[in-house]
Parts: C-alpha cells; sequence; structure tokens
C-alpha cells in the first residue's frame, strides 16, 4: 500500500511517501525560514504564496525518489487541520487533484495526531492506552488515548503555546526567527537556576498550562536590569527560561499518565526538539516507570511522512474524505 502524504499547515512545505503505513520511501520539506525571518515570524500570505510555488515541484522530486509514479498511489493523506487556512488549502487543493487524476482515495487527516504518530515510523504502534504530550508553535496539550483513533484532551494551554512564547523571548534577546532553536543552544551555556521565573499553573490541580505570565515576567527583568545598568547574562537568561516552561511540561505530563494509567508517553511538535525537554522527560519517566518516546529530530518539526503514516492507518480501517471535504483552521482532536 503506498501512501503520498502532503502537510501545508504553516510554513513547511512537505511531500512524503510511505510504503505499508511505516516504511518511509521519501520524506522531502522546502523550508520557508528564509522568506519570514525578516517579520520575525510566520506571515499567513507569504506562507501560502510559497506553498504555491514549492508544492509541485516537491511532488514530482518526492516520487522521483520513492522510484513511483502517480499511478501507483492508493491513498492521498492531507492535513485538513489546525493551521493556517490559506496554507491549508493549498495542500488539499493538490491532494484533491491528485485523487481525482488518479483514482486515489482521499483521506484527511489531523495535523496534531500526525505529531504524536511520528513516533509509529521509529518505535512502532504501541498499545494503548498511553499519553501525549504535543507541544509546537502552535498548541500545548496533554491528550489520553485509552484506544487508537480516540482522544480525551486533558488540558491545554490557556494562552500562548511554548513554540510561540520560546519564538518571543527568543525576539526579546536578540536571538532571530525562529528562536526556539537558537534559546536552546544558548541556554546549554547558562545556569538554569540563576534566576527564578514563575512556573505558572504548576500547582492548578489540572492539566493546562499557561505562557503568557512567564513572557511578560522575562520583559520586566531584562527591563529591570537594563535600567539598573547591569549587563544582562544571556545565557543564563535563556536557560531559566527555558527551564521554567519545561518543569511545568514534565511535571504535568508524568502526572497525566499516572492519573489515567497509561505505561507510555508520546511526545510531538517542533518544542519536542529541545534539548532540555527530552532529557528532563526521559529521566522523570524512568524514575515513574513510564516509556516516553520522542520522534527523531527530523520528524519533530512539520513533516509529511507522520501524515501518510496516519493517513494509511485510517485508510486501512476504511476512511475516505469526499472532495468537498473543507479546511478547517481550527481543527479539534476528536474519537
Amino acid at each position: 500500500m503506498i501512501a503520498l502524504g502532503i502537510e501545508t499547515s504553516c510554513d513547511e512545505t512537505a511531500v512524503a511517501v510511505v510504503e505499508d503505513g511505516f516504511a518511509v520511501r521519501a520524506n522531502l520539506i522546502a523550508s520557508q525560514v528564509h522568506l519570514h525571518e525578516r517579520f520575525g515570524g510566520v506571515v499567513p500570505e507569504v506562507a501560502a504564496r510559497a506553498h504555491v510555488e514549492s508544492l509541485n515541484p516537491l511532488l514530482e522530486e518526492a516520487l522521483a525518489e520513492a522510484g513511483i509514479g502517480f499511478g501507483e498511489i492508493d491513498a492521498v493523506a492531507v492535513t485538513t487541520g489546525p493551521g493556517l487556512v490559506g496554507a491549508l488549502l493549498v495542500g488539499m487543493a493538490a491532494a484533491k487533484a491528485v485523487s481525482l487524476a488518479t483514482g486515489a482515495d482521499l483521506v484527511g487527516v489531523n495535523h496534531l495526531e500526525g505529531h504524536y504518530w511520528a513516533n509509529f515510523l521509529e518505535h512502532g504502534r504501541p498499545s494503548p492506552p498511553y499519553v501525549s504530550l504535543i507541544v509546537s508553535g502552535g498548541h500545548t496539550m496533554l491528550v489520553h488515548v485509552p484506544e487508537m483513533f480516540r482522544h480525551v484532551v486533558l488540558g491545554q494551554t490557556l494562552d500562548d503555546a511554548a513554540g510561540e512564547a520560546f519564538d518571543k523571548v527568543a525576539r526579546l534577546i536578540g536571538l532571530g526567527f525562529p528562536g526556539g532553536p537558537a534559546l536552546d543552544a544558548m541556554a546549554r551555556e547558562g545556569d538554569p537556576h540563576a534566576i527564578r521565573f514563575p512556573r505558572a499553573m504548576e500547582d492548578s490541580g489540572d492539566y493546562d498550562f499557561s505562557m503568557s505570565g512567564l513572557k511578560t515576567a522575562v520583559l520586566r527583568h531584562v527591563k529591570a536590569e537594563q535600567a539598573a545598568g547591569r549587563d544582562l547574562h544571556l545565557p543564563d537568561l535563556a536557560a531559566s527560561f527555558q527551564e521554567a516552561i519545561v518543569d511545568v511540561q514534565v511535571t504535568k505530563a508524568i502526572a497525566a499518565a499516572k492519573d489515567v494509567g497509561a505505561p507510555t508517553l508520546l511526545l510531538g511538535g517542533g518544542v519536542v526538539a529541545n534539548t532540555r525537554l527530552r532529557e528532563r522527560l526521559a529521566g522523570a519517566g524512568a524514575q515513574a516507570g513510564i516509556e516516553v518516546l520522542f520522534p527523531s529530530m527530523a520528524l519533530c518539526t512539520d513533516n509529511a511522512a507522520m501524515i501518510a503514516c496516519l493517513g494509511s492507518a485510517r485508510w486501512a480501517r476504511g476512511e475516505r474524505s469526499s472532495l468537498d471535504t473543507a479546511a478547517d483552521p481550527q481543527l479539534r482532536l476528536t474519537a
């Protein structure tokens, strides 16, 4: 079974070919960082236009790398949401065109579900139940998966997502865009206990998150140090800010897995590439007797292999999408 995956939810144009659900024959990504960095963030209209320019050449390259033609595709899996509506529409239009022209089945999938399915490409499919921590530029949430394809959202951010917080603080201290990787690298040179930033909602008794107060605390610290005429030690600031985010995520993720009796914790999303989060969760999971699985760095960020993997599984259980399926920028994880 050959699945073509198309992912255009934000600023990465991605196409993949996956065989029998898990064997990746091609996984290509066209980055748009160079287009957005001067704006300090993703500009939706720019992203959509770049997807239009990149998608057809990327499709041809992916099929050539996989050694197949359009006629050998059984299913076209495409992200239908959540994401930027203009960007989503470009990928969906391409997927529908391939489906209509070749007769391959169209399977629309949820981008958030795809993020934790990235684990299955490398670790195989663990038996549920499990809890997934999905941490990206637009989302921070804990999801209980009691059985395959059923989701119970335990908690999520009430304001900013972790990835957004990383990017904004990175921009504040002059690290540019995207800021997450640069801040992670700088934090390795700093003391995570140098500055005690607030751990928002760490003891709230639920599984929700909040990042806006932490961003404000960092801004106030920077202004206070500058007003006092003191030089900022940026590695310490980066490490302390990062630790404040990681502390809450580790505490709540492990508690959620224990609470629902899940022996496995699955990580997904671009922020999972953060080295401190991976290190702390691996240690906390080992101490609690919970298996913690991460995708490789290449599969943490938006990619089409995870979309094709998930689409293959949904196709195998008989799911099909019609050609009038609409993009849903606010698509939720449901049963």
